[in-house]
């Protein structure tokens, strides 16, 4: 069947390209063009395209038992295991790996919660993305994904991000005292039931723009949570496994939550695999309740191995960090040259980039525009809010080397200067 007629059967679109292979941080498309993967596919090629040590993990893997009910031991489940303590904060020293993905992990962090509370209620923050199953929908902070649904998840409610870039509280970062942590005792005494669960927040926004929350916030937010008997809960689907030059953003933070979810990252090349990390707190929650058949999957608990001792390397680590803040010092200095960009922000190689127009506006519009002209230049870019955002998210693979950090910006350069200079 030819691939235009293919497409026609497929229930969500796609684009006219057809990839073919990728090797490290490039795809290749059946022409022989080749492209440099800024978004990591889905954000989750920590390694990059068929890394060799994560295929090999896998391949030995394959040859003795692909799967395994979760009732019994095996050495790939216990070495995640083992691995994910060792490189979580100290304080985090339970491991659930039966869930295999964001969302499930997600709302298993949830379930913990509100058993170990006793409450019920969880807040996050505006434009979050914690998941697309129901209940995550419903908690999400943008209102186009609850938008379609009739029937969403009760008790969930969303408050202003530490945006500093455009404050909710039209505040100044130096001057705020951070509003946004100190206005939430107020949308728990006059929003919420009066019994919250769960602070669900991703460390630095995955999808809703990039936001770096400023110096203090997390202390304070974990204060506050402390004072109210809340749950923390790091989403750290995105910022896990190495992405900002840490093994988690809770460490980049230096604060400790009650639970970690992670998963994309920790597959190294596409393994899909997640787990919940939690404290003494939230432990307890029957097995029962939370346990999903593709979790706990031995195939993805090798390449999660594998993975995790590459990433888990501090010359690993520090690249990381190298090859970011050579991005960003160059973006930087294309932000004074083209005006259109006007907030350059992120940490290790989670980066993002804001577009406006000439008001100072969210240019919606162009950010998507750029996004589309990238290709033609071999980068392959992705926008903030699925396409409702002004942001454009700089996320390849971790292996990046500095070479190949420069290749992003001249081919970056390229396009600013075919799209922003007419």
């Amino acid at each position: 069947m030819a691939s235009t007629v293919v497409t026609d059967h497929l229930y969500y679109p796609v684009s006219e390209r057809k990839m073919e292979r990728g090797e490290g941080v490039y795809l290749y498309d059946e022409d022989g063009r080749r492209y440099l993967d800024c978004a990591s596919a889905t954000f989750n090629l920590s390694l990059g395209y068929s890394h060799p040590a994560v295929i090999a993990a896998m391949k030995e893997q394959l040859d003795k038992v692909v799967h395994l009910t979760s009732s019994y031991q095996s050495d790939p489940v216990n070495g995640l295991v083992q691995r994910l303590v060792e490189t979580s904060p100290a304080g985090l020293t339970k491991v659930h790996p039966k869930v295999s993905g964001g969302s499930a992990a997600n709302e298993g962090a949830i379930k913990m919660a509100q058993l170990a509370t006793g409450k019920s209620d969880v807040i996050t923050l505006f434009r979050s993305h914690v998941g697309q199953t129901m209940m995550m929908t419903s908690m999400s902070g943008n209102s186009f994904r609850r938008e379609p649904f009739p029937n969403l998840f009760p008790g969930s409610l969303q408050v202003p991000d530490p945006y500093c870039f455009r404050c909710f509280y039209g505040q100044q970062k130096d001057t705020c005292g951070m509003m946004c942590v100190d206005r939430l005792e107020d949308f728990v005494d006059y929003a919420s039931s009066g019994r919250v669960a769960a602070v669900l927040i991703e460390p630095i926004s995955g999808n809703g723009g990039n936001i770096v929350p400023p110096d203090g916030y997390m202390q304070k937010l974990r204060a506050f949570c402390d004072e109210q008997g809340i749950a923390l809960i790091f989403d750290e689907i995105q910022t896990g496994i190495g992405r900002t030059g840490h093994m988690f953003a809770a460490q980049y933070f230096d604060v400790e939550p009650d639970a970690i979810t992670t998963a994309k990252g920790l597959g190294g090349s596409g393994a899909q695999v997640a787990a919940i990390l939690t404290n003494e707190r939230l432990a307890g929650l029957p097995a029962n309740h939370h346990s999903f058949t593709y979790g706990s999957n031995l195939l993805a608990a090798a390449a999660a191995n594998v993975t995790l001792d590459i990433v888990r390397r501090p010359e690993f680590l520090a690249n990381v960090t190298r090859t970011g803040d050579h991005i960003m010092e160059r973006l930087r200095d294309m932000q004074r040259r083209y005006p259109a960009i006007v907030d350059v922000r992120g940490v290790g190689l989670m980066i993002g980039f804001e577009i406006a127009e000439l008001d100072g506006k969210p240019a919606v519009k162009l950010t998507n525009h750029l996004a589309d002209k990238a290709m033609e230049h071999g980068l392959i870019l992705r926008t903030s809010r699925y396409g409702y955002g002004n942001v454009l998210k700089i996320r390849p693979p971790l292996i990046l080397t500095m070479e190949q950090a420069d290749e992003i910006c001249d081919k970056l350069e390229n396009l600013f200067l075919a799209e922003l200079t007419r």
